[in-house]
């Protein structure tokens, strides 16, 4: 007969022990969850905040003592989380750059939980599919096969990547070896004033400082000026500084704008700078015929972050950052510690923890390879040219109302602008007010979801339309819902 401990490790495992059934029998329930949940989503508010008693309960719960079955848990997944998201998945939902998920990616992520591979390295099938989609992102935006690329969390660690590249290759000196005080002279990196703040957040910890940062000046469309990023690298260099690296956009998150990047790039050549794009949001529009020759630019990049949880839907956490020098990648983070010596000859490939900062790294290919494999670049291309000409349909819905005002010039899929009736025209004090109490009411109240910003010191209602669900009708109903909600105040 088995003794006390045996019984006890029975009791300890029984949590642990699914049979094929259970696994099934709450596989389907959590299956029935989704699909309610991703297509009541048009037939229920864009937004509804927790409410405040909810709130104080989640923040005063302590962590449970004893467990809890299967399907209590579900149960309190369903009245207390489920039906109060962030909003992104509502086709009317317009705020920051927030995609709904893919429904394969969706399925993905329990496939690959269910795997719960370490992507460090190994011979596993994790690993080729990863290196299998970054060699599509290279192909997508022109970047030679030689070159590498990691998946990661999104475009701030994709910056802080691509960034430490350009240094390690940039600086003169060994900086892994000898730190920053070997420098002997100031480092310098330059951007656009409409650069992601990502970038600032990469300089500091990267241990340089703001100072180190130059904010380039724009012209009238918001783009960074080469003229003015020229006059910038031939004044540092004149002081003794080291000029490494310029930062441009493809796709701003304020109003989409893309930086002048074959200019650019022509500036870094000439003077040896490490060049790195921004196209978290906005690189995906190589894809679509209205911006391909724009973008064609991207493949002279010597680092390139895009995130396919942006436009391309794919469920978040999925960053992309591609290097061209695969060599410099690996000198900047390469270090093996001896447990994992022999296990890199396996498949004969470096690990791709060599390539980047994470060691442990979750398995973020699979969706990205299940969302690509069932809509293909031509159903992404076609979502893509969607969004953008309702962006456009909209811009031209703004131009032509009298009470409201549209920020031009409009690019991407981005809108900016804002509520300005006839009798408030010229007083940009009481317009900004107005626009900012007009967009807390417009939020709350469930119609339609916009976010904000503010450009040339005024402040502007704000569509980023990348919601391959979004219909012509939820894009154009958005200005009638601004007037209601406008209206509400009075």
């Amino acid at each position: 007969m088995p003794d006390e401990g045996d019984r006890e490790g029975e009791s300890d495992r029984a949590g642990w022990e699914w049979s094929a059934e259970e696994v099934r029998r709450i596989g389907y329930r959590v299956v029935d969850l989704i699909a309610e949940h991703v297509t009541g989503l048009p037939q229920r508010p864009v937004f509804r905040p927790v409410p405040a008693d909810l709130a104080a309960r989640l923040l005063a719960t302590p962590p449970p003592e004893e467990g809890t079955s299967p399907d209590a848990v579900l149960d309190a997944f369903e009245q207390d989380i489920e039906p109060y998201p962030f909003g992104n998945g509502h086709p009317r939902f317009f705020g920051w750059v927030n995609s709904p998920p893919a429904i394969m990616g969706i399925f993905a992520d329990a496939l690959a939980a269910a795997m719960n591979p370490s992507c460090a390295g190994g011979n596993h099938a994790a690993i080729y599919l990863e290196r299998m989609v970054v060699g599509w992102f290279k192909a997508m935006v022109g970047f030679p096969p030689e070159s590498m690329g990691l998946l990661v969390s999104g475009g701030s660690m994709a910056a802080l990547t691509a960034l430490a590249v350009a240094r390690t290759r940039g600086c003169g000196f060994d900086v892994r070896a000898r730190g920053l005080s070997a420098a002997g002279v100031p480092i310098v990196f330059y951007r656009g004033r409409e650069a992601h703040g990502c970038h600032q957040k990469a300089i500091e910890l990267l241990g340089h400082g703001v100072d180190s940062l130059v904010e380039i000046e724009q012209d009238a469309e918001l783009r960074m000026s080469p003229a003015a990023l020229e006059r910038a690298v031939r004044d540092d260099l004149r002081r003794g500084r080291r000029p490494i690296a310029v930062i441009a956009s493809a796709g701003t998150v304020n109003t989409g704008a893309i930086d002048p990047l074959d200019t650019i790039a022509d500036v870094c050549a000439e003077h040896g700078l490490w060049l790195h794009v921004d196209g978290a949001y906005g690189a995906p529009a190589v894809l679509a015929r209205h911006y391909a020759s724009e973008l064609a630019a991207l493949a002279r990049a010597d680092s390139l972050a895009l995130d396919p949880h942006k436009w391309l839907g794919v469920p978040v956490e999925a960053g992309l950052v591609l290097v061209r020098d695969a060599g410099a990648m690996r000198d900047t983070f390469s270090l093996v510690p001896p447990y994992l010596r022999a296990d890199q000859r396996v498949g004969g490939l470096p690990w791709l923890s060599e390539y980047g900062f994470q060691q442990t790294r979750g398995f973020r290919a699979l969706k990205v390879w299940m969302s690509l494999r069932h809509h293909g670049l031509s159903g992404y291309r076609r979502a893509i040219e969607r969004n953008i000409e309702q962006a456009r349909r909209l811009a031209a819905a703004i131009r032509a109302a009298p009470d409201f005002e549209l920020y031009e010039p409009q690019s991407l899929s981005i809108v900016c602008f804002r509520r300005s009736p006839p009798e408030s025209a010229g007083d940009e004090r009481a317009l900004d007010r107005s626009n900012r109490s007009l967009l807390e009411r417009l939020q709350l109240g469930g119609r339609a979801f916009l976010s904000s910003t503010e450009l040339d010191g005024r402040f502007w209602l704000r569509a980023c339309i990348v919601n391959p669900r979004s219909s012509e009708d939820d894009v154009l109903a958005l200005l009638d819902i601004v007037r209601e909600a406008d209206r509400a105040a009075t």
